[in-house]
């Protein structure tokens, strides 16, 4: 039986990376090139009325976090999307009815979206080298932050796939709650500069803990205990993998 679902497992992440190449320049172009824009304008045009944060130009303290909004961003969408259209085109039957396990295909279908993430972090990474020069405090840090990242909203985006029932459903979580986290996680600012309120409901928002340990890999800072964000990520990940299964195991979703 495990020769099968490892076989499958094999099978998924395939056809998500030829998925993904043969559409590249959906997949792959327009990110580096929105955050080239960001590079741009934000490191360079506004850096330089910014000044510098700490011992760091302005660009050097949002490189990372707009590495991570890239990741963030095509991992989720990655999945949502492709089950989603699974599951609309009637071609996950084929999967549900096989010796295929639910571990199997929630992995596959997150392993999928990772290796999106991660390509396109690498793609942004290169271009941030053309604005500025980056540094590597810590690898294990940043290679860690940026799998178990990838992983996590891979596997929200399967979460929202299995809950949409058409296709405007897809983008609510993106538009709506993913964006707005992103954008107030701390990317282009140190929410030890906000007010006291301010900085207790920005400690609410987990992707914050994700840019700062990230950054942390780069520049050696951070706004949040190391620790509690390595635990915390890898919890949320087991969690989500958990529940996502479990959804699977009872046809949420995917049996009429």
């Amino acid at each position: 039986m495990w020769k099968q679902n490892f076989t499958a497992l094999q099978t998924i992440i395939r056809r998500e990376w030829i998925r993904i190449i043969r559409i590249w320049v959906q997949t792959l172009i327009p990110p580096v090139i929105t955050m080239a824009l960001y590079f741009l304008i934000f490191g360079e045009l506004v850096g330089r009325q910014i000044g510098k944060i700490g011992d760091f130009t302005y660009i050097e303290f949002i490189v990372p976090g707009l590495i991570m909004m890239s990741v963030i961003t095509n991992s989720y969408n990655n999945v949502v999307s492709s089950f989603f259209s699974s599951k609309f085109q009637k071609n996950i039957e084929e999967l549900l009815v096989s010796p295929t396990s639910p571990y199997t295909i929630v992995l596959g279908y997150t392993f999928g979206g990772v290796v999106r993430g991660i390509f396109v972090g690498i793609l942004v990474t290169l271009t941030s080298l053309f604005f500025t020069n980056l540094r590597f405090h810590n690898p294990f840090v940043i290679l860690f932050t940026v799998l178990m990242t990838s992983i996590l909203f891979s596997l929200g985006g399967f979460f929202n796939a299995l809950f949409a029932k058409k296709f405007d459903d897809v983008t609510i979580i993106p538009t709506f709650i993913l964006t707005p986290l992103t954008y107030l996680g701390g990317v282009f600012y140190s929410v030890k500069n906000l007010p006291e309120f301010w900085q207790t409901v920005s400690y609410c928002n987990p992707i914050l803990y994700m840019v700062n340990l990230f950054r942390y890999g780069f520049i050696g800072i951070s706004d949040v205990n190391l620790y509690f964000s390595f635990g915390f990520i890898t919890l949320l990940s087991a969690l989500l993998f958990y529940i996502n299964v479990r959804l699977m195991k009872i046809g949420y979703g995917i049996r009429n």
